[in-house]
């Protein structure tokens, strides 16, 4: 994505109506996909739909149903959606709208949640980002995000095969697993970035390239965007678990508390990584100084000593009849010698006061 592209894509909607369904992002997939999975301590069902109207079948259902849905770009079905389950227009619209700051809006039979999955990937050695957006009902969770593939595949296989205590918990529970889950995937970018970090220290240790100092900034920068994506949402978990809401069951809000720890240890772990790369960075510009002092030494060292050759030369090279020297027959041999001889006295004095 260019640098100004979201700048130019929120501009498009300048104007518009409050809770205007338009498509604001890149299209990431090409048909929308959902998939359903239903089930409580002994039942379970999860199956691909076709049709959105057949979710509604799982809106007063006692069971727990995760309704997730890949692709934001078909706003019809987001518009059905939330006609189906009253949501207000002003969610469909932030769910469609990527980009959003991490927060939580509650309302009086559900909360809405988004925020950003973040993964690495290791091709590009760069940070890639996913809006994903969550509404928890009494007995449902709706999630929203822009492409197929995330990082909740140990979650859907607890449910799958019932272990812990998720069959067990309502769907409060299945709202902080998927934020947990986000959560510690930002400990798994953090020891990337770390060995990231180190390398470039094996690098400062030898003969740092020109590629050294593009590296620190790009690290830098993905520290900061890590940054900035957990500090809200250290915000979005504390109101969660300070909330009132009866959507929020007291078995779980201890569960809350374990992720907003998780949010402070991150954003530790990322300051203490910044900490590290300033080091990092004053570690290349000494050494980059270092080596152009070491330039600059051997050129002052080659011209001090071509100083008396200079004038040695210049002295001979003098255009006057009555100089003596000229008549002598090893005369040139003797002005070699001059030069010679005070070459190694300086290099000797060099030397001996460590000056090379």
């Amino acid at each position: 994505m260019a640098k100004d592209e979201p700048t130019r894509m929120h501009s498009e909607k300048a104007g518009m109506l409050p809770g205007a369904l338009v498509h604001i992002g890149e299209r990431k997939v090409e048909n929308i996909r959902i998939t359903i999975i239903d089930y409580d301590e002994k039942t379970f069902q999860e199956r691909v739909v076709e049709n959105i109207d057949e979710c509604l079948a799982f809106k007063e259902t006692p069971t727990v149903s995760w309704i997730n849905i890949d692709g934001l770009h078909e706003v019809e079905v987001i518009e059905k959606i939330g006609q189906c389950y009253d949501f207000h227009p002003l969610i469909l619209e932030d769910i469609v709208t990527v980009g959003q700051r991490p927060k939580c809006d509650e309302y009086e039979d559900y909360i809405y949640i988004v925020m950003p999955m973040l993964t690495y990937n290791w091709r590009t050695e760069s940070i890639e980002s996913e809006q994903i957006s969550m509404i928890l009902g009494r007995n449902f969770l709706i999630s929203f995000q822009e492409k197929p593939g995330d990082i909740f595949d140990r979650i859907r296989e607890r449910i799958r095969t019932a272990k812990g205590r998720i069959r067990k918990m309502p769907s409060d529970y299945l709202a902080y697993s998927l934020v947990d889950a986000i959560v510690d995937n930002y400990f798994v970018i953090l020891e990337r970035l770390n060995e990231n970090v180190e390398d470039l220290e094996d690098k400062l240790v030898g003969e740092p390239d020109k590629t050294v100092a593009r590296k620190i900034l790009d690290l830098n920068r993905q520290l900061m965007y890590v940054r900035k994506s957990v500090w809200p949402i250290r915000e979005l978990v504390s109101k969660l678990d300070r909330s009132e809401t009866k959507l929020i069951s007291k078995h779980t809000r201890p569960y809350l508390k374990d992720v907003y720890d998780h949010t402070i240890q991150v954003i530790e772990s990322v300051q203490s990584l910044r900490d590290i790369m300033s080091v990092v960075l004053e570690a290349y510009v000494t050494s980059i100084s270092n080596r152009l002092n070491a330039i600059m030494k051997v050129l002052a060292v080659i011209a001090t000593i071509f100083m008396p050759l200079s004038f040695v030369a210049s002295y001979y090279g003098m255009n006057f009849k009555e100089m003596p020297e000229f008549q002598l027959k090893y005369g040139y041999i003797i002005a070699l010698g001059i030069m010679a001889v005070s070459t190694i006295i300086m290099l000797y004095y060099f030397k001996k006061k460590k000056w090379m």
